[in-house]
């Protein structure tokens, strides 16, 4: 373990800030881009050369197997593995013309099949579990394996994925871990792992390998679609490489002291794989599969897993702190086991509640831990990270400065100012889609990103910058007067806490702002027990309660485009299944707004006896 402090490593932020005559803002950072790897195969080339027995990713064995424990790969074994793997890709006719599908949850056979299809220019696509385990209702899936015409599909188990896999057709092979035996039917070709664990490594994997270059196709990653329909974006080596180096040198610790991350956030976003993976991997450290979730009854083997990895680095959503924060509270040797060697605690994806915030850094307090508290910002699109926290918050909002070798624009957009970038891990263009291509750039050629931004401090560009929403999901009352959704939706979700998941606005072109409430189990505490959607939205002292935390909003409105005038309690959750919630948890503004119209219609009814009116 390194002796320096976490922030004696950190780089002073510097920022340099041009202006021009459209009253737009160019920060850049003063610190300049170091050189960088040109592929991710030459991380895992270098630590199975210079440090081959050291551990790289392990995953909890299942109950079915001999063994207890961890399933764990040296970088030795995991190389030999990628490269056994990447023979049978070749040796099985797959090409760069058509990528590898992979339908799976993390897993250590997930990231082997990954790397062997990129060690040899072979395209690669983690897709979201959720578009294969709707019985029956495979559309999502089987438009998104329209549009990339894979070669092969890889699937953990063929018994659990086989109606999915079915509803595929036979265009392509498919590889399996385990049960085969469910896809007897197909009639395309089915092998195993095992099959091609046999193959024996010739010189042409080396050669492949030679071949891949910094702009070669390294993944087709389908956009979260949490604003919109989901697009495919080419990520190449040179977008994830150039960002490992830009986050390596905005923290520059994790390559003083190899990572050990447990993390749960899935391959098939960007955060998961092209962030956290891919930082273990450029760093030498080591990934454990955390097969927990934050989510009741699978948070407690995410906590379990803490006491046995004790990680220096953790990764979480917002929602995920949220709900192991308790856990932490009240068991002193998990706090103990979390705290004991970590460097950073790392949130993305949304805004970390403020209470979750003080009551983490007043636990690492009690057990003399000092970790950085950061965040990054940026997209699938950006490979992700575009800025970078890398000093002590003093409070919440700052999403950090613009990383080495990048330019972020602010250009004025109605009220607010909307964020594009330029840089090496910025991408070049979705798959087949030249017109949506075209339209995300500007004239300079920055990518117009969607999200809103202003200066923390105007007058040094170095204090970083806050969040201002998305641009997309702004929109007007029929008054023209502008609604700032992200702003408006914390404050709500922080008034109603322990009542509500989640909260949608609404009000587009009308006259005033609504609210679709989505209930936390809490909520049914608090009315003595399960209930039908009636007889909540009735309960005398939930509408009492309500009631005083709509007023409790309202007594913060600056005017029409922050005051409540209606909540409705939904009668069902988000579904992934309808496109409404990503699988990290990100609600879907657009499609919510589509799929809940009749909802959002008893809202605006003059008539309706389940609103309440602020």
């Amino acid at each position: 373990m390194n002796t320096l402090s976490v922030f004696d490593q950190l780089p002073i932020p510097s920022v340099n800030a041009e202006y021009n005559d459209k009253g737009e803002v160019i920060l850049e950072s003063n610190l300049a881009l170091l050189p960088y790897e040109t592929k991710v195969g030459n991380w895992l080339k270098k630590w199975a050369k210079n440090t081959p027995d050291s551990l790289f990713i392990g995953e909890r064995r299942n109950s079915l197997e001999p063994e207890e424990g961890w399933r764990m790969l040296t970088y030795a074994q995991f190389l030999h593995k990628v490269e056994q793997i990447a023979q049978g890709l070749y040796d099985a006719g797959a090409t760069p013309e058509r990528p590898i599908v992979i339908l799976s949850a993390n897993s250590v056979d997930h990231a082997l099949v990954k790397m062997a299809a990129m060690h040899i220019g072979i395209p690669v696509t983690s897709l979201s579990v959720a578009y294969s385990m709707f019985s029956g209702k495979y559309d999502r899936l089987i438009a998104a394996v329209e549009s990339l015409n894979p070669s092969i599909i890889y699937a953990s188990d063929g018994e659990i994925f086989a109606d999915s896999i079915m509803a595929l057709g036979g265009n392509h092979q498919v590889i399996v871990s385990t049960g085969r035996e469910a896809l007897s039917q197909l009639s395309c070709r089915v092998a195993t792992l095992d099959d091609y664990f046999s193959c024996e490594v010739t010189p042409v994997v080396d050669e492949l390998f030679e071949l891949v270059k910094p702009d070669t196709a390294a993944k087709y990653m389908l956009t979260s679609g949490s604003t919109g329909q989901s697009k495919i974006v080419v990520v190449t080596q040179r977008m994830m490489c150039s960002n490992q180096q830009m986050v390596a040198q905005c923290i520059p610790f994790i390559e003083t002291t190899p990572p050990v991350v447990l993390d749960w956030l899935p391959w098939s976003h960007t955060f998961g794989t092209n962030h956290n993976f891919n930082m273990v991997l450029r760093n030498g450290g080591t990934l454990y599969i955390d097969e927990g979730l934050p989510t009741p009854g699978m948070i407690e083997k995410t906590a379990a897993n803490i006491l046995e990895v004790k990680p220096t680095l953790f990764f979480n959503v917002p929602k995920g702190y949220e709900i192991l924060l308790p856990l932490l509270q009240n068991n002193k040797a998990l706090a103990a086991a979390f705290f004991e060697n970590l460097q950073m605690v790392f949130y993305a994806a949304a805004s970390l509640s403020e209470f979750v915030w003080l009551e983490l850094q007043k636990l690492a307090k009690e057990h003399d831990s000092e970790p950085l508290f950061t965040t990054e910002w940026g997209a699938t699109e950006t490979a992700p990270a575009c800025t970078s926290v890398h000093w002590k918050l003093d409070k919440l909002g700052n999403i950090g400065v613009p990383m080495p070798g990048l330019q972020l624009k602010l250009s004025p957009n109605g009220n607010k100012f909307e964020v594009r970038v330029k840089g090496p891990n910025v991408f070049q263009r979705y798959l087949n889609d030249p017109v949506i291509t075209a339209d995300s750039f500007d004239s300079e050629g920055f990518y117009k990103i969607g999200d809103a931004a202003r200066m923390a401090d105007p007058e040094n560009p170095s204090a970083g910058i806050i969040f201002d929403g998305r641009v997309s999901e702004d929109f007007k009352l029929s008054t023209g007067t502008w609604v700032c959704v992200a702003t408006l939706r914390k404050r709500c979700v922080e008034a109603l806490k322990g009542l509500v998941t989640d909260v949608l606005i609404t009000g587009h072109d009308r006259d005033f702002l609504g609210l679709i409430l989505f209930p936390s189990p809490g909520i049914y505490d608090f009315v003595g027990g399960e209930c039908s959607h009636e007889a909540l939205m009735n309960n005398a002292l939930l509408r009492e309660k309500l009631t005083l935390a709509l007023e409790k909003i309202n007594d913060q409105a600056k005017g029409s485009s922050q005051y409540i005038a209606k909540i409705v309690l939904a009668q069902s959750a988000p579904s992934i299944e309808l496109g409404e919630v990503t699988d990290k948890g990100n609600f879907n503004q657009r499609t919510l707004l589509e799929t809940r119209k009749d909802l959002i219609g008893d809202l605006y009814s003059q008539s309706s006896k389940m609103t309440i009116c602020g």
